[in-house]
């Protein structure tokens, strides 16, 4: 005989409703949820970070150089770097703001499918060193903002008459002014990694393939 409503509730048992039918479907490891919202956020200031720094090395330290009066030079080229520092900086916080939820979401893929942890240690690495050549980078710019007025040949070429203290942060500059956007550059390419690692044909080979090699039984 089945038992009806009434003796469930006798017995202290209740059938299952919809949200907790739904709970058990979807835990919060659910490796298919969307999160298009944070997703483009974690895209769009990437991009900032690296179109931004990109765009400043080749436009405004070229047109720094194009002046005439070579005491404006450096001048001119801090102004346009000290407006877009502001941007940069929002750009950097909200990125790694997002990549840690990005990373939280994902951390049963990160864990079970093969390859997709080794993608975000190099990401993590990759993004930790592009932050730490932003910050290098800002700190030579706040040098060379103390030494606006200096002759120079360019924001980061040095004239005869330059003082040696500008002089050394420009030379430094002129390396770091690449590195960041070639750093930021590595971490879009990883983007791109992780996005074909989330293709449905990538992603149950990956998650068997791992449990397999700890048994010993992949080829």
């Amino acid at each position: 005989m089945l038992p009806n409503a009434d003796e469930d509730a006798a017995a202290g048992y209740a059938p299952a409703t919809a949200p907790d039918a739904a709970a058990h479907r979807k835990g919060p490891t659910d490796m298919t949820q969307r999160n298009t919202v944070v997703r483009s956020l974690h895209d769009l200031t990437l991009a900032a970070w690296f179109g931004g720094t990109l765009a400043g090395v080749i436009g405004i330290n070229s047109a720094a150089a194009a002046v005439s009066d070579e005491r404006e030079r450096l001048q001119v080229a801090n102004a346009g770097w000290a407006r877009w520092s502001r941007v940069t900086s929002s750009a950097v916080a909200v990125h790694l703001a997002t990549a840690a939820a990005l990373g939280y979401g994902n951390k049963g893929r990160m864990f079970l499918q093969k390859g997709v942890g080794a993608s975000s240690i190099a990401k993590t690495a990759l993004t930790g060193a592009a932050v730490g050549a932003t910050a290098w980078s800002a700190a030579l710019g706040r040098k060379l903002d103390q030494g606006s007025g200096a002759p120079v040949e360019g924001s980061t070429e040095p004239a005869p008459a330059t003082p040696p203290d500008v002089e050394k942060a420009q030379r430094q500059m002129r390396v770091l002014q690449w590195a960041v956007p070639a750093l930021t550059g590595a971490v879009i390419v990883l983007n791109a990694v992780h996005g074909e690692q989330q293709r449905p044909s990538q992603v149950l080979p990956g998650l068997l393939r791992k449990p397999a090699e700890l048994l010993g039984v992949a080829r």
